[in-house]
């Protein structure tokens, strides 16, 4: 197996750059385009690790028309990527940032095939998240890295940072390998196949001494390859101070590693990629919610809004502040303690989510984000969420992967009811007393629930109407993929909490990524990619990868644009 020691850190020393780019997660790409556009190129990190949280995501990314879908015959065109762009962003951030998005798309993708050793594919079938809306795909626009062999980053190995769930046993997962996984009982001439190919691949590997991994550790590995086979030097352990300017111009910045300052200078200009304000919890609470639990986005620990704070301090403009990349989870059984990743769990028959009053309150198979921001308005209107169930019986937890490590028919840990995050009951009456909620009205819920199931229409919220929502559904349950009454006890139900994949407000950038004043006009030299950019798609998540995807493109429009600044290269 590769050595997973973190090597010794690249000693930082005051120095002269073309482009400085801060972050390293789909920073990466920026600096990949700089080298490319023969500029020097300088990556900055602030934790010990390399991949920021691109490296702990699912790893899909979300371009329109990119080579990899034209190559699988997606039918999918530019143009029809500006209308579902325009249509799902709504105004809710500005038009030219969209357009941009779509237009580099293809751009970028062909530069990551030509400088790195990613072998991509289309998740075909991976609807977006809003299909029913003009331009929208239910085929789906997501792609992915297929498994990469970590040997590829040599020595370097040690510096990937780790991924968010690591597995038991060598089996490299992609997400489309995901789906059918997780419906080995119910599938099982697709789930086992898949099961087994990539068990072998894990430790095959292992046994001619290649790690194979796949999703956000892949197309992180992808990057950083690439990165070190262009000769782009990495610090790590290495955090950004202030930023330089000379008049209204950014030059550079002061950095420090082991408690000493360098300045580096930058030519070109200074690309900010140090992701969101996900740790922040001062920040979170003023922008966001006063309800937020300490600690409990899933995005990079180091995610604490350095470089936001540092733009603010040269005169950049905020824009999306409140917005995040929700994602219920599984509540942590204890603070401090991460909460567990849901996927598909919300979008399979035989389970439904409550709220504190023992109602429905959404639909349960809708996109992350917007539930996450239904939480939130329920917050804002005085109507708040206190606490949040998903309900289920026992057929459910025979069938399906619960909190991506519970496998089918495998009972919820001990630890869990210790916990009181999970309660079980032979009847509703009985799960309601446990969960503390008001009987009478969850029983009255759990029979609403019912009778529609077995009609195949939920008529409160919709739930299987969207070809977004059947994706995770179970195509063995009809009429209705997502719905089948709860009639096989006994009956259980795990507290939920509001997490996200991190923050999406930040800076205001313009369609070239530069990061603007407050009055519109760009400070000359600073850019700002990723999560540390306030969301190109406003208050919306347009499918899955949309957030690597916008990291990507846009890092390779801020190297573009550097590269072709009248800048002094003196």
């Amino acid at each position: 197996m590769a050595p997973t020691s973190v090597p010794p850190v690249a000693p930082a020393q005051d120095t002269t750059v073309d482009l400085l780019v801060i972050g390293s997660g789909t920073g990466m790409a920026a600096a990949l385009t700089a080298h490319e556009a023969g500029l020097s190129a300088l990556l900055v990190e602030k934790s010990a690790y390399v991949g920021g949280s691109t490296a702990r995501s699912g790893g899909a990314f979300w371009v329109p028309a990119n080579p990899v879908l034209t190559a699988a015959g997606s039918g999918d065109t530019v143009e029809r990527g500006h209308t579902y762009v325009r249509t799902v962003v709504d105004g809710t951030a500005p038009v030219e940032r969209g357009e941009a998005f779509v237009d580099n798309g293809v751009a970028t993708v062909e530069m990551l095939q030509r400088t790195t050793p990613m072998k991509l594919f289309w998740a075909e079938g991976y609807s977006d998240y809003h299909p029913e809306l003009a331009g929208g795909s239910a085929v789906g626009r997501s792609c992915e890295c297929l498994p990469m062999d970590l040997s590829v980053l040599g020595e370097e190995r040690g510096r990937l940072r780790p991924g968010l769930m690591e597995a038991s046993l060598p089996m490299p997962t992609t997400g489309a390998d995901y789906k059918w996984m997780n419906l080995m009982l119910r599938v099982p001439h697709k789930g086992f196949p898949r099961i087994f190919k990539r068990l072998a691949q894990g430790v095959a590997g292992l046994a001619v001494k290649r790690e194979y991994v796949a999703g956000g550790q892949a197309i992180a590995a992808g990057l950083f390859a690439g990165v070190l086979k262009a000769g782009v030097p990495v610090w790590t352990e290495t955090s950004l101070v202030r930023l330089l300017t000379d008049g209204d111009r950014v030059t550079g910045a002061v950095v420090a590693q082991n408690g000493r300052e360098v300045t580096v200078t930058a030519r070109r200009g200074v690309v900010l990629a140090a992701g969101g304000f996900d740790h922040d919890m001062e920040m979170r609470r003023k922008f966001q919610s006063e309800r937020l639990l300490d600690h409990e986005s899933l995005g990079a620990e180091t995610n604490t809004g350095d470089a936001i704070k540092a733009a603010q301090e040269v005169g950049a403009d905020l824009a999306l502040m409140d917005q995040a990349w929700w994602f219920p989870a599984v509540a942590p059984t204890r603070p401090g303690k991460p909460p567990m990743v849901m996927l598909a769990e919300r979008s399979l028959p035989g389970s439904f989510i409550v709220d504190q009053t023992g109602r429905r309150f959404t639909n349960e198979s809708s996109d992350y984000m917007s539930f996450g921001q239904l939480v939130l308005e329920r917050e804002r209107a005085g109507d708040p969420i206190e606490s949040m169930w998903i309900v289920f019986d026992q057929k459910y937890r025979n069938s399906y992967v619960f909190a991506a490590g519970v496998f089918p028919r495998q009972p919820l840990p001990e630890a869990w009811y210790e916990a009181g995050i999970a309660h079980r009951g032979t009847t509703a009456a009985e799960l309601a007393a446990s969960m503390g909620v008001p009987v009478d009205t969850f029983a009255a819920t759990f029979g609403r629930f019912n009778e529609d199931a077995a009609a195949g229409t939920d008529s409160e919220f919709g739930r299987g109407g969207s070809a977004y929502d059947r994706y995770y559904g179970d195509p063995t349950v009809q009429p209705n993929p997502n719905l089948r009454p709860l009639t096989h006890g006994p009956l259980y139900a795990v507290k939920m909490t509001l997490s996200d994949l991190g923050t999406c407000g930040g800076v205001r950038a313009d369609e070239r990524a530069r990061v603007l004043r407050e009055d519109g006009s760009p400070i000359a030299g600073l850019y700002a990619i990723g999560n540390t950019a306030a969301n190109a798609f406003g208050h919306r998540y347009p499918g899955a990868g949309a957030t690597i995807g916008q990291g990507l493109v846009f890092g390779y429009i801020a190297a573009r644009d550097a590269a072709s600044s009248d800048a002094p290269v003196a």
